[in-house]
């Protein structure tokens, strides 16, 4: 897979609209900046699996599950080693779908609560399969798109401790992050980021267009995470790598 850090217009990268399926009955639409029109939900699920719903490329659900995973409960990067990726293209190459990121915690009742932010990719079957038991989560026919694929890029967008949010410019190809140009002004970001400060760092990198969060602390030449949730892009490994290089994680 090849990976470019370009940076798209704020308002593209913002404005796709996932879809409003209900995908089983622990299944919500993912929420998009421009709401869709709402699609009827799917059908009850019966023997504890849902049903088939549709749903277009470029969009997006989210999956939510309690799984039992014994004790003591997992951590979510755990309890998504234990949730298979399965995939039938139309065409019969790669895959029909990503999960953006996930997140949740243990419940009181000793089982792992996760939601996960599922994008479509590409027309066919996918579904998510609980390993220990089989069990269907999710399940999902991709319809074709009038927009067709979209190629991802990566998108950074950094907030400025005022509510507003900025667009991280990677023309000049930075050596990180703090190195990289606003877009639009003369400032680098190490500029408005002062050391110690805490930021919310959103990345799009997904056939939906749908940001994923992440909070962020300047120190001093490079930045850590100051939440270890959500686990991002865990299907899409060298995103990380570039994330995570980018951001002076590693």
């Amino acid at each position: 897979m090849f990976i470019t850090f370009v940076l798209l217009a704020l308002v593209a990268a913002c404005n796709s609209k996932p879809n409003d399926n209900v995908a089983s009955k622990n299944a919500v639409p993912a929420a998009p900046v421009t709401p869709s029109t709402p699609a009827p939900a799917a059908p009850a699920a019966q023997g504890g699996e849902p049903e088939t719903t549709t749903m277009e490329v470029n969009k997006a659900v989210m999956v939510t599950e309690d799984l039992d995973l014994g004790k003591p409960v997992p951590s979510i990067p755990q309890g998504l080693t234990q949730i298979e990726r399965r995939y039938r293209p139309d065409d019969g190459v790669g895959r029909t779908f990503a999960v953006l990121d996930a997140y949740g915690e243990p419940t009181p009742d000793g089982k792992l609560h996760i939601s996960m932010h599922v994008s479509s990719e590409k027309p066919g079957m996918a579904e998510l399969v609980f390993k220990p038991t089989g069990r269907v989560l999710w399940r999902a026919r991709i319809l074709p798109s009038s927009e067709g694929g979209k190629q991802k890029n990566l998108t950074v967008m950094i907030d400025d401790g005022t509510g507003k949010t900025f667009l991280v410019d990677g023309s000049n190809n930075p050596p990180s992050v703090l190195d990289a140009k606003i877009n639009g002004r003369s400032q680098l970001v190490k500029d408005v980021w002062p050391d110690g400060a805490e930021r919310e760092v959103t990345f799009v990198y997904s056939a939906c267009g749908c940001p994923v969060k992440a909070m962020v602390r300047r120190v001093g030449d490079r930045t850590v995470r100051s939440k270890d949730l959500p686990v991002l892009f865990p299907d899409d490994p060298q995103a990380v790598a570039v994330i995570s290089h980018l951001m002076r994680w590693q």
